[in-house]
């Protein structure tokens, strides 16, 4: 049971849940502010249960879309759909039924989710074919994770919400699009030979390795200033300022380990520096949220 559990955890990459779901609990603490931070139980597990259903879902759809491809690729041919280790059939149902499960997910929390489920599920999965058609095919999968805060936003607050939430909800998920955009970009490198060979479009492709990173820098620079922005309008204070400065360090030190092009270095700057950067940002929003802003400068 437990190596099949790993096998289809490994599939859809389920680790990599620490992307998005730090900045989904963050919306969620921040959206239910007036009771310090908790929607109550019910709330947070079909939260967190859309998540994984709408993760799973994307996930699926882009190994399915993209199985040729990674037959081809040396760097991805041993994945599960190309080495026949699970079916194209069951990984079709998983797909599948991820996604009803989004849509029951999002019926018990209200109807605005519910609504925009479809949509969801839409543009999660959308992000997978655009690396055939576009260069900015970063952006879309970064509109795709910032759908995450977005969705946990509603699912506590429904069609309630302010307009100062909203525009605290707005700057998060720009945050969450740059964020990705940069660091999708570094994960691009690895790929950057096989991407031209086979036509497949990135930014990488189109503007060159060096160029693309110092775009990536900027992504993630704008990035810093808009999650400050966030904490500024948000009220947040020492916590959150020290959380920002090592966020701040983090990506600096992903792009310098980036630019040293060599595969493992590049696997540490996508995978365990941006994984820091969520659970920072996690931890000092709930500080904020909890204690109310009882972490002043004195």
């Amino acid at each position: 049971m437990f190596s099949l559990i790993k096998k289809w955890g490994s599939f859809v990459r389920f680790s990599h849940t620490v992307f998005a779901l730090p900045f989904a609990l963050a919306a969620m603490l921040v959206a239910a502010r007036d009771n310090r931070g908790w929607p109550g139980w019910e709330t947070f597990g079909l939260i967190l249960a859309a998540m994984v259903c709408a993760r799973t879902c994307a996930m699926a759809f882009n190994r399915i879309v993209d199985r040729k491809f990674d037959a081809l690729n040396p760097r991805t041919k041993n994945r599960h759909l190309p080495s026949g280790q699970i079916s194209l059939a069951s990984a079709v149902t998983l797909c599948v039924t991820s996604a009803a499960g989004l849509v029951a997910a999002t019926y018990f929390l209200n109807p605005v989710c519910f609504y925009l489920s479809p949509v969801a599920l839409v543009l999660v999965c959308f992000y997978s074919l655009t690396k055939r058609f576009t260069d900015y095919t970063h952006v879309y999968l970064g509109i795709a994770l910032a759908l995450a805060p977005i969705g946990a936003w509603l699912a506590v607050r429904g069609a309630s919400i302010s307009g100062r939430e909203m525009l605290e909800m707005t700057l998060l998920a720009l945050a969450v699009v740059l964020w990705l955009v940069g660091f999708d970009i570094i994960y691009a490198l690895q790929d950057y030979e096989f991407d031209k060979a086979q036509g497949l479009r990135s930014l990488v492709v189109a503007w060159g390795p060096q160029n693309a990173l110092a775009a990536a820098f900027l992504a993630h620079m704008a990035m810093c200033g808009l999650l400050l922005g966030f904490g500024l309008l948000c009220g947040f204070r020492i916590a959150y300022l020290i959380g920002w400065l090592l966020i701040l360090g983090c990506l600096v030190l992903e792009h310098w380990i980036a630019r040293r092009r060599n595969l493992n270095w590049i696997n540490v700057a996508f995978f365990r520096l941006n994984a820091l950067v969520g659970a920072v940002f996690l931890v000092v929003v709930a500080a904020e949220v909890i204690f109310q802003g009882g972490f002043k400068l004195r």
